[in-house]
């Protein structure tokens, strides 16, 4: 969104999200190897993003798709991530939720999971940005 106002972040969470940059936990470490420098599918994601009141774990601003990372911590805090999806959502952005366990037993199709997506919202503002031309 071109035209959409930059949000002033609160001092506070930027100092949270630079303390996350660095201890990333082990599964984050591993998939952010595979995410950074545009090594997935061309995209750029950077880590640790703050968006509105909340810290993404990754973020492609290209295609506004957060991936988060969940341990099982998450498990309960479902009704939280819900309520943090939904926020995200009406700024525009969609919630890629991958487990641990999988970024540690299958990171190959976790990536090619984080790239077809990325691909295909890509494809789809792509599409959004082309006028319609009607048949003569």
């Amino acid at each position: 969104m071109p035209d959409e106002k930059r949000l002033r972040i609160a001092p506070q969470l930027a100092q949270r999200a630079r303390e996350f940059r660095r201890p990333l936990t082990p599964m984050e470490a591993r998939l952010w190897a595979y995410l950074r420098g545009h090594r997935c599918g061309g995209f750029k994601f950077r880590r640790q993003v703050v968006l509105g009141r909340y810290i993404a774990d990754f973020c492609c601003s290209e295609v506004r798709l957060v991936v988060e990372v969940d341990g099982l911590s998450h498990n309960a805090s479902v009704e939280r991530d819900a309520v943090r999806d939904e926020y995200l959502a009406l700024r525009g952005y969609a919630t890629l939720r991958v487990a641990n366990t999988d970024v540690r037993d299958n990171l190959e199709g976790v990536l090619i999971h984080i790239a077809r997506v990325c691909a295909e919202r890509n494809a789809s503002q792509s599409d959004a940005a082309i006028p319609s031309q009607a048949d003569p």
